[in-house]
């Protein structure tokens, strides 16, 4: 299992990586999954919007681009995260900023194992692995 903790523009943000790599295993196992190499790259509402216009030809601001490099069961990605966005959307959602950082790290992680988001059917499955893994957390020392 290989889990790495990066910055691109930004401090990356104060989580205990163990706890974190140690659930988002689990959540991979739980899953039907294995780990490969995942990769974190925190960084600025600039970066990944320039992220986002060079490798999807989107231009707009968002708190997570997921590149996927899974072969089989073997997961693995670079997951790039703004941290920006991320504290905007805990304040737009009523809800503590490292919950709503642990719900987008796992967010990319549940795309990497398959799930979709783009529908609004896709959205509520999303939602539900989401809340699952959280409360999987919740339970990891």
């Amino acid at each position: 299992m290989l889990i790495t903790y990066n910055s691109c523009e930004t401090e990356i943000p104060a989580i205990d990586q163990k706890r974190i790599s140690d659930w988002v295993n689990r959540v991979v196992v739980n899953n039907g999954g294995e780990i490969g190499e995942i990769n974190y790259y925190f960084c600025s509402d600039d970066y990944l919007l320039e992220m986002n216009r060079e490798h999807l030809n989107h231009d707009y601001y968002t708190d997570i681009i997921t590149f996927d490099y899974t072969v089989a069961n073997i997961i693995s990605g670079d997951l790039f995260i703004s941290v920006d966005t991320v504290r905007d959307n805990a304040t737009e959602y009523k809800c503590e900023y490292l919950e709503e950082l642990h719900r987008v790290i796992i967010h990319g992680v549940l795309h990497l194992l398959g799930i979709d988001d783009k529908t609004d059917e896709d959205q509520a499955i999303m939602t539900q692995k989401e809340d699952e893994s959280l409360a999987l957390l919740s339970k990891i020392d």
